[in-house]
Parts: structure tokens; C-alpha cells; sequence
């Protein structure tokens, strides 16, 4: 789906009534369609300028809008193509008649993406800073928007070049022992294995940050289960700081999965409240503990909640059992129905029976919800949960990319262990190259590039 030479139009504010909306082209008509539609312009229109106007149908002379137009000479413009923008008012059958007459003096409706892809092919963005655009536009907490500029303006590239350039060093004077080995002596292995350590130990460090940047550009799920009655609506409520979930002594009150978003130091959690794991003859109840039960197979982490009066009953242990401990946090709740004493007697139950540390709160009176939050962070993110200084991989399929660059060069490594020909070397090095450019767009495929843009909203 690489963009042709036409003309390009679409809405580019959202859907619904605003104080301004904008409808954007991009291309070699679009000073022209901009001519035809909006008045007054000079003779000579400059680049990056705000004129102030009207725009009217040239076919009847009706007015349309009072508007701004905007405009953006080639190359010097988001797309690298001659832009404009009719920055009108923001109503959704004004955005349509003005769109309708661009299409018809010369443009076609773009493509999802396509502004942001015609960007691409002509070397305004490479492809990790044009998927940082999409990132931007969805990100959910300050800290994702922050990962999502830094991104955009060139922070991953520039790694992602710097590991390309030396990758690029390393294949050229492998490759040159191919051809002028008698010139130049034999291919020093010591030396290349240095080389290639160095350049692993970058990449690794890289892909260190993947499972902070995923989280923060995806979202957590943290399912809250436990037995019916033991306080999971009541702790929904209080990490949310609202009442959401209704509170019962009633046992099976929650009958069914309730979802509710919080942040967790800059990290987008679905919090799920689920119904009480339990045998149950109700058909509506046994159909929210089938629920639940999907939701633990998918959650990132499982906060189980006990009853500290009642300590862990036959039931508890029945349900921890099926649980995988590595995402499952114990959370003792109501200990403020109990003397310190009879806490510490609790965690030393926790230790001793499940070699895991447990954490006591009251979700009534809100007693260490601070410590249960930052226990989550690190639960989430391992013990250094601190935003990563410099690039970051946000992204999984620029994760993967290098997972397969760095596997092509731990081959190589090993090839040098046991002094393998140069040409096998090589051929390792390529791999890992071509890896590497997936991320920044050197070596995508057009398949690739088109997947990528096509999940972009149009207008962007």
C-alpha cells in the first residue's frame, strides 16, 4: 500500500461537536484545491502561514465557513508534500461539506494512516517514529505519552541506528577477510568475539526495557478473586476511591466481572473485580465464576484476597492451589479487626505455607493501600520499576526484531568459538541487520509497512 502521487483528504480532528475541526490535505493539488475553496489568498502563498478567511463552494458561491487555512510547502511539511489545513468550526456536517468539496476538486479520502505513511516514504519520520504517532494519539496515562514523544522524536532510532552502524563496522571488515585475506592477514577471532560481545550487551540492555515500555504503552490486568465474602468489591472500591462495586454481606453479591481502570506509577491497570470462587447451584453466579476463572488464565497479576478474622480456611487453600504463585499476591483484608499480634501471626502462616510474603490491609479504613500499590508496581515491573533513562522498547514487534538480531548474534558468537569460515560469520551479521532495520524501516517489507499504517485512524 505505498501511497501513489495523488492527492489526499480527510477529516483529522474526531468525530462529534468541537470548538474547531480540521480538515487536512496532502499532495500536488492541494494548493490548488486550497485556491478553488478559500478566499482570499495571495498570489503567492508562503509556507507555515495562517490565512485568515472564508471558504465557499465554487460551483454556486454559497459560503460555507468563516475558517484559517494553514499551510505547509513541500518538503518542509509533516508528509514532505505540499499541505494545507481548513481549520474550521467544529461541526460534524460543516467538516463533511468541506471534505466532500476538496474530494471533488482533486482529492481521493485518504487511507487509515496514510498521511503518516506518506511521511515515511519520503524520509520524514523512519518507521518506529511513525508508530510512535499511533502511540500518542492512544496513550492512556502521562507516562505513556511521554515514552510515546521521546520515541517520536528519535530517541529509539537513534539506538537502533547506532547499533545498526557498528553492526554495519563489524560485517564490513568481516567480509572484507572474504575477499582480501592475503592482503590483510588472517580474521583475528579474539578480536571479532570482543566486538561482538559489546554489541550483544547493547542490545540485551535495550531489550531489558521491553517489559516496562509494553506495559506502559498496553495496560496491566490485575484480577482481584478470592472466596465470596472475604472484601474484593470493597478493595475495587478503595483502589479506585469510589464506590463502583456494591457492598453485601451477603455472599455471592458480585456475580459478574467488573472492570475499572486505575494507574499504577504511570502504568495503565484494569482493575477486575470477579465474582466469589465457589460451588454455587445459581445459575447467574455459576456463570460469573466461570468468568472469573477465564480472567485468572489472562491476568499479568492475581490479587487473592483472604479474611484476616477468619484466617485461610480449607476453601482458600483449595483455590490457591490452582493459582500460578508467580502472579499471585496474598492480600490479608478487614486487619483492622485484628490486634498486631494476631498480623503477625498471620504472615508467618504465609511464609510458612506458601513461601511468600503476604500483605495486610484494610480496604475499609484504607490502612496500607500505599504499600499494596507499590508492592504492584514491582510485582508488575520487578524490583527496578524507575523509568528507564534513554530508549525504549514500547513496542512487540520491534521486541521480537531484536530478540532475532540477538540470537543472530550469539550464533555468530559461537562461530567464533570454534573458528568457524567468515562466510558463516557473515551470514549471521546479515541476519542480524536485517533485523535490526525492521525496527527503523531499512529492511521492512511493503506487507510490513502496510500492516503498521493500516492500524492508524485516518486523517493521521
Amino acid at each position: 500500500m505505498l501511497p501513489s502521487l495523488d492527492t489526499i483528504s480527510a477529516i483529522a480532528t474526531p468525530p462529534g461537536e468541537g470548538g474547531i475541526g480540521i480538515v487536512r490535505v496532502s499532495g500536488t493539488q492541494a494548493m490548488q484545491i486550497a485556491r478553488q475553496l478559500f478566499t482570499p489568498l495571495p498570489e503567492r502563498v508562503q509556507s507555515h502561514r495562517i490565512y485568515v478567511g472564508t471558504i465557499a463552494d465554487p460551483e454556486t458561491g454559497e459560503r460555507i465557513d468563516r475558517a484559517l487555512l494553514l499551510t505547509f510547502l513541500a518538503p518542509h511539511s509533516y508528509t514532505g508534500e505540499d499541505v494545507v489545513e481548513f481549520s474550521c468550526h467544529g461541526g460534524m456536517v460543516l467538516l463533511r461539506r468541506v471534505l466532500r468539496l476538496t474530494l471533488q476538486h482533486g482529492a481521493r479520502l485518504a487511507q487509515p494512516g496514510e498521511f503518516t505513511l506518506r511521511a515515511f516514504v519520503n524520509g520524514r519520520l523512519d518507521l518506529a517514529q511513525a508508530e510512535a504517532v499511533a502511540d500518542l494519539v492512544r496513550a492512556r496515562t502521562e507516562t505513556a505519552q511521554r515514552l510515546a514523544m521521546r520515541q517520536h522524536e528519535g530517541e529509539l532510532s537513534r539506538a537502533i541506528h547506532a547499533l545498526r552502524e557498528q553492526l554495519l563496522h563489524l560485517l564490513a571488515s568481516v567480509e572484507a577477510h572474504l575477499d582480501f585475506s592475503e592482503d590483510i592477514g588472517e580474521l583475528d577471532y579474539h578480536r571479532l568475539r570482543e566486538q561482538l560481545r559489546s554489541l550483544i550487551a547493547r542490545g540485551e540492555q535495550l531489550l531489558a526495557t521491553a517489559r516496562y515500555g509494553r506495559l506502559t504503552r498496553e495496560g496491566a490486568m490485575v484480577v482481584i478473586a478470592g472466596r465470596p465474602n472475604v472484601g474484593k468489591s470493597s478493595l475495587l472500591n478503595a483502589l479506585l476511591g469510589e464506590e463502583r462495586a456494591i457492598v453485601t454481606d451477603i455472599p455471592g453479591t458480585t456475580r459478574d466481572v467488573i472492570k475499572e481502570s486505575i494507574q499504577v506509577h504511570g502504568i495503565p491497570v484494569q482493575l477486575w473485580d470477579t465474582a466469589g470462587l465457589r460451588d454455587t447451584e445459581d445459575v447467574v453466579e455459576r456463570f460469573g465464576v466461570e468468568r472469573t476463572q477465564r480472567s485468572l488464565r489472562n491476568a499479568d497479576v492475581v490479587l487473592f484476597v483472604l479474611s484476616a478474622p477468619e484466617g485461610i480456611t480449607d476453601e482458600d487453600r483449595h483455590l490457591l492451589a490452582s493459582l500460578p504463585p508467580e502472579r499471585t499476591v496474598l492480600v490479608w483484608n478487614k486487619c483492622d479487626l485484628l490486634a498486631e499480634s494476631d498480623l503477625s501471626a498471620l504472615r508467618e502462616q504465609s511464609v510458612r505455607e506458601y513461601a511468600s510474603p503476604a500483605l495486610a490491609i484494610s480496604a475499609l479504613t484504607g490502612w496500607n493501600l500505599p504499600q499494596l500499590i507499590e508492592y504492584l508496581a514491582e510485582r508488575l515491573l520487578g524490583s527496578d520499576w524507575l523509568t528507564p533513562e534513554g530508549a525504549v522498547i514500547t513496542n512487540e514487534r520491534h521486541q521480537i526484531a531484536l530478540q532475532q538480531a540477538l540470537t543472530s548474534l550469539q550464533q555468530a558468537m559461537e562461530s567464533t568459538e570454534v573458528a568457524l569460515p567468515a562466510e558463516l560469520i557473515s551470514v549471521d551479521l546479515r541476519g542480524a541487520l536485517d533485523a535490526v532495520g525492521l525496527i527503523t524501516g531499512e529492511t521492512a517489507t511493503e506487507d510490513i509497512v502496510a500492516r503498521i499504517f493500516s492500524d492508524f485512524c485516518i486523517g493521521k
